[in-house]
């Protein structure tokens, strides 16, 4: 039976621990060992922890006596680390019943492959809605063309808590860097495509990432600019990794730069078909576009932005308007099922 680590990293978010713990503590299939560190919380954390470590044997804890913010907590875990595979669990996600075994199921199976990620359900409050239990087996990349499919996209296929890595891998490319508070995780996946294959695994809901105010992306990570300079960031690092020994980081570098700058000026032309254009960052993302990719300006995209921006200032028809949005959502929902079905863009 496969030895999964699920470490908990946990600042303050104690009211929602105990159910994140559970949930890793009652998977089945396979041996599961719990790492709880507390980077020093100021609320009730540390009683939740002593309640969860008296009530089971498998849970372990580390109270940090000094706040060391998250990259440093999660590298901690890594590094203690000893199981098969490790989960980092946010304190405030869950995982599905059954994650752990199908995740450590297709791994068993497939020595190559050195990350696992699967569906993770967007939770909304405190009721948790029903996952899929319909498990459709698995698909298998080549870590290599799936660090081209991202690049080709400029998206991060992988939310965060839906993921599982080998152990030996993690220890190979030594956790999390300190410089991407951001993006470390986008750019970790990445280095660990370029020296392992990638699972997926189809039909089943592998964990549930929770959405609330207090959370990092929606506080002193939030802001679309802010993410697409991340993911810039994530990019380069990883590509130019010498531990990722990419041949062709060059051109890897070049399509990522390419599509990220088509999705800042996708963002633009929204903005300005939407009449926000005074209340937005118009110049910086413009600037961001173009610093990446000069040859936009040559784009068919670009025309249309700068036609929008020469257009009559005025109240846009209300039928075309609406067709518009009709449009938007129907192309965001077509690619989001095909990441759903798939696991990629």
């Amino acid at each position: 039976m496969a030895c999964v680590q699920v470490i908990i990293p946990c600042y303050n978010y104690g009211r929602y621990l105990h159910q994140c713990a559970l949930s890793a503590l009652s998977q089945t299939g396979v041996d599961v060992k719990v790492l709880i560190i507390d980077d020093k919380s100021s609320d009730n954390t540390p009683e939740i922890c002593d309640k969860l470590s008296s009530e089971d044997a498998r849970v372990s804890i580390i109270r940090h006596e000094v706040n060391r913010g998250h990259i440093a907590t999660y590298n901690e875990g890594i590094s203690l680390t000893t199981s098969d595979y490790l989960v980092l669990l946010s304190a405030d996600d869950l995982l599905v019943p059954g994650a752990l075994a199908r995740a450590a199921g297709l791994m068993d199976h497939n020595p190559s492959v050195g990350l696992v990620y699967g569906n993770p359900i967007s939770l909304y409050g405190s009721i948790l809605p029903r996952p899929r239990q319909d498990d459709t087996g698995w698909t298998i990349w080549s870590g290599r063309d799936w660090v081209e499919r991202m690049c080709l996209t400029g998206k991060n296929f992988i939310v965060n808590p839906e993921v599982m890595m080998r152990t030996s891998v993690q220890h190979r490319l030594k956790g999390y860097k300190s410089s991407l508070p951001h993006s470390a995780d986008m750019e970790l996946w990445l280095r660990a495509a370029a020296i392992s294959d990638v699972g997926h695994l189809n039909g089943a809901d592998q964990a549930y990432y929770r959405i609330h105010d207090a959370s990092m992306q929606r506080t002193v990570h939030a802001g679309y600019l802010y993410d697409l300079k991340a993911r810039r960031d994530a990019f380069r690092s990883a590509l130019e990794d010498p531990v990722c020994e990419l041949s062709n980081f060059e051109t890897l570098l070049e399509n990522a730069n390419r599509a990220l700058a088509l999705t800042a000026l996708r963002h633009v032309f929204s903005i300005v078909d939407a009449g926000r254009a005074e209340s937005e960052p118009l110049g910086e993302l413009f600037d961001f576009a173009l610093d990446l990719y000069p040859e936009i300006r040559a784009t068919r995209l670009w025309d249309r932005v700068q036609s929008a921006l020469r257009a009559k200032p005025g109240p846009i028809p209300l039928s075309l308007s609406k067709l518009r949005t009709v449009m938007r959502k129907l192309d965001d929902r077509k690619q989001w099922r095909h990441w759903y079905r798939t696991g990629v863009y």
